[in-house]
């Protein structure tokens, strides 16, 4: 009994060993290693960054990014989490019926949050960064709008947008919130400014808005300004007749040229006055483009802070560690939105990717970017964490050679 007792024992340590060997060759380097164990660990499973979404095993970046573009320090929060989700000692007064708060900072009238849900559509209805850049300085100066002046900082919010919701109920806030910047021209002020913005993936953006267009939606009220003037009715077309583009069909939607749902988060993030604004005479297409692309990679990689629609959890911790501020409730990742409920084929969807070419090419710069800037900070989590043991173990080491001693000297 004994003896089969040990050629059990023998049995599993050479399964043990031969599952090494095995994993050596499949996965070498001690970093992969370690991640394959992790995996398998309990904390990994109740580790809530993990497929949450499709992010790869091991992520691979495709751009380079200096420590100083990963690492980001700024001041404060995102849409409706903004108002209602956020830890402050003076938190937001939010009303029952009603879309916006009161956001004062403790023991004064003074706002910190500039956004639809706290100041409404105070530089015109989801304004873009062009617009906001121009704008917000002289709002906040004016006598009209002097209980939004901050005594050091003001923290601005792109409208519209409420990534815990997964845009759920409101499928354009990706794109409406595809506006900010980080060190903008207006920062002479004597406080500060921190944009914050969402983006999200530009095929299910595009289905999205299609979707609230054909319910009616306009937005008749959006000024479009740029340089000083809105665009007229020759550089800016309408798509429709009537008061809105109702039950307009997927087909339709796509054959307008004039559709500014087509590359609608590089427009929005992008500084038109490069370009000058909607006049399309001003430079050949191509270099059109490429200016608005790059004007809007830089914008997103100076701005206090972007996330991701698709990744809701990890925006949150990359908020949290940010900016030191934590969220009351865990965000949530809906995978049902408007835009997942309508199928098209293989041909549609690239018809789409193709109208909307430099938002896939913005999106992929901004998801590498979130993923390393993700990857960083929890490098340097990990890294402060054993900072912390070893010097709790230090301490610890101190404090036991001080009792050996005063047990030596007492003997």
């Amino acid at each position: 009994m004994e003896d089969r007792s040990h050629k059990v024992l023998l049995a599993l340590v050479m399964l043990f060993l031969f599952a090494v060997i095995v994993l050596q060759y499949v996965c070498p380097g001690t970093e992969c290693q370690l991640l394959r164990l992790r995996a398998l660990s309990p904390a990994a499973a109740a580790d809530p960054y993990r497929a949450e979404d499709e992010t790869p095993a091991r992520f691979v970046p495709r751009f380079n990014f200096t420590a100083g573009d990963l690492l980001r320090r700024g001041g404060l929060t995102i849409g409706r989490h903004l108002v209602r989700n956020i830890q402050l000692e003076q938190p937001c007064e939010c009303r029952a019926g009603q879309k916006k708060c009161t956001c004062h900072r403790p023991g004064k009238r003074e706002t910190w949050l500039f956004s639809r849900f706290s100041t409404g559509w105070s530089c015109g209805l989801h304004a873009d960064w062009t617009e906001l850049t121009n704008c917000v300085p002289s709002v906040v100066d004016s006598k009209k709008e002097v209980r939004l002046r901050p005594s050091r900082w003001l923290f601005l919010f792109s409208q519209g947008s409420s990534p815990g919701r997964n845009s759920k109920a409101e499928p354009l806030s990706a794109w409406a919130s595809s506006q900010m910047c980080q060190h903008c021209r207006f920062m002479k002020q004597p406080w500060n400014f921190y944009y914050i913005t969402i983006l999200r993936d530009p095929v299910s953006r595009y289905l999205s808005e299609w979707r609230h267009v054909q319910r009616g939606a306009t937005w008749k009220a959006s000024l479009h300004v740029c340089d000083g003037r809105s665009p007229t009715t020759e550089e800016l077309p309408s798509c429709y007749t009537g008061d809105d583009w109702s039950g307009c069909s997927l087909q339709e939607f796509m054959d307008c040229p004039y559709n500014l749902a087509n590359n609608r988060q590089v427009r929005m993030l992008s500084d038109l006055s490069l370009v000058g604004c909607y006049n399309l005479s001003v430079m050949p297409e191509e270099q059109r483009n490429k200016v608005l692309l790059d004007s809007a990679k830089e914008n997103l990689k100076r701005m206090a802070f972007f996330g991701l629609t698709e990744f809701q959890r990890k925006t949150q911790y990359l908020f949290e560690k940010t900016f030191n501020m934590n969220f009351i409730s865990p965000f949530t990742q809906y995978n049902s939105t408007r835009a997942s409920s309508v199928e098209i084929d293989e041909q549609t969807q690239q018809r789409i990717e193709a109208l909307n070419f430099l938002d896939m090419e913005l999106y992929d710069y901004a998801k590498d970017l979130f993923l390393q800037r993700y990857q960083y900070m929890r490098q340097k989590e990990h890294q402060e964490a054993r900072r912390k043991r070893q010097e709790q173990r230090k301490i610890l080491r101190a404090k036991q050679a001080r009792l050996r001693e005063q047990g030596e000297n007492s003997s």
